[in-house]
């Protein structure tokens, strides 16, 4: 292990203590070549070759260095988007507020930065620090100061095959720990998401957040009403869809950043109100983690589902022997300003709907054998299926009529291809 000093970008001197890097040499880490994909490592050899530097960066290096499978690999350099494009035939320019290169390959899209620093910013920007523009390319050292967290802000030099480390994040990934770089406070201004990045990490690697970070949240959650709400969104969505979603949203609700988010849902299930909510949660991440595929109206629609029954049983109490399409209306009139206010695409919305109005209907057990027929091939139908199952096993409730329905199903479409006929076979022509 050594250290390096970076060349900054700019004519302002640094102290050499904050611009030495941390160097682990090729015997000294854990990172193997034959671990990364040969596409990636035709960029970054191709970006070396042509006198440039060229980094794996990011998570990429972090999962490597801890020996999980990278979800993705992107490559850090001081080229210029142009000249990448130059240097990649196979490639295109992406992004306005930070301008990056994709190189497209057949099986995969490698994803190329330019070293980037803090963008200067105006007197009158001292009150709003969110970032609106990230075009200011700087060196290394600059580049890993201006990434959200120490764990993702270490570079793999394919020119030595050394781990390069600027800001700590080595000894944060041996102890386990998500911490900001740089000031937590100024830093979850200038992009709240980062707050629920904070608690993805440690949920997926099983880390805690340090101190200084999880107060930080703590002070400045409501600041996540300023980030963009489809973004928020794909971070949610993001939660449901991995194996982690129960440790993540436990976090979210124990820091309080899901209040302010999702208020009904929240005012719903904190202090344990809604114990089958957390059983929900662990069974999607077992069946998630086995390998099946969740749509992600059915992933929102157990976010929503402890808010719904609650609302629906005191809707209930007011208006006994409510009708199936009463209840079809009250469920769609009250999830349309949240899924508003998350800004879903109407697709999504739209689905969401079909999704919880098809399983109040599943509530009932299947009755003329035609319309139940029909009812089975109705394109909800699966997702509707899929969500009382989840809420059956976690609650208890509802039990027998997704039995119910399950074997009606397996029956119906049994039948549905024992009765359909068999493909011609062409005669051969003489």
């Amino acid at each position: 292990m050594t250290e390096e000093a970076d060349a900054p970008a700019t004519d302002e001197q640094q102290p050499a203590a904050e611009a030495a890097a941390v160097v682990v040499d090729r015997d000294a880490h854990t990172i193997s070549r034959r671990r990364i994909p040969e596409n990636v490592l035709k960029v970054l050899y191709r970006l070396h070759r042509s006198g440039y530097r060229a980094y794996l960066c990011g998570g990429s290096v972090r999962d490597l260095l801890t020996n999980r499978a990278p979800k993705d690999f992107d490559v850090a350099t001081d080229a210029h988007p142009m000249e990448i494009r130059r240097l990649f035939r196979n490639s295109r320019i992406i992004g306005r507020r930070f301008r990056l290169v994709h190189i497209i390959f057949q099986d995969m899209i490698v994803e190329v930065s330019t070293f980037r620093r803090e963008p200067e910013r105006a007197p009158d920007d001292a009150v709003d620090l969110l970032i609106t523009d990230d075009n200011t390319f700087g060196s290394p050292l600059q580049d890993a100061r201006r990434r959200d967290f120490t764990i993702n802000a270490l570079f793999y030099n394919i020119a030595d095959f050394s781990v390069i480390d600027y800001v700590g994040g080595l000894t944060d990934v041996e102890e386990k720990r998500v911490r900001v770089i740089g000031d937590p406070d100024v830093r979850f201004r200038e992009d709240p998401v980062r707050m629920m990045r904070a608690i993805e990490f440690a949920s997926r690697l099983g880390f805690s957040i340090d101190p200084a970070t999880y107060d930080a949240i703590v002070r400045h959650r409501n600041e996540i009403l300023k980030a963009s709400p489809p973004r928020v969104s794909e971070e949610i969505l993001e939660l449901l869809r991995r194996g982690w979603a129960r440790g993540a949203f436990r976090l979210l609700v124990d820091i309080g950043l899901l209040e302010p988010l999702l208020p009904e849902v929240y005012r719903t299930i904190v202090d344990d109100k809604a114990p089958y909510f957390w059983k929900m949660l662990e069974l999607l991440g077992r069946t998630v983690g086995a390998g099946c595929k969740i749509s992600d109206a059915v992933l929102l629609s157990v976010l929503l589902l402890p808010w719904i029954t609650e609302e629906l049983e005191a809707e209930e109490a007011r208006r006994p022997a409510m009708r199936i399409g009463e209840v079809i209306v009250f469920i769609r009139e009250l999830i349309q300003p949240l899924v508003t206010r998350m800004s879903l695409s109407s697709s999504v919305r739209h689905q969401i709907e079909q999704t919880l109005e098809t399983m109040w209907r599943l509530l009932e057990p299947p009755g003329d054998k035609r319309a139940s027929f029909r009812f089975v091939f109705r394109e909800p139908f699966n997702d509707a299926l899929a969500l009382l199952e989840l809420y059956a096993l976690s609650s208890g409730r509802e039990v027998e009529a997704f039995r119910q329905w399950q074997s009606f199903a397996t029956k119906v479409k049994r039948s549905a291809e024992d009765a359909a006929p068999a493909p011609r076979k062409r005669r051969r022509k003489r």
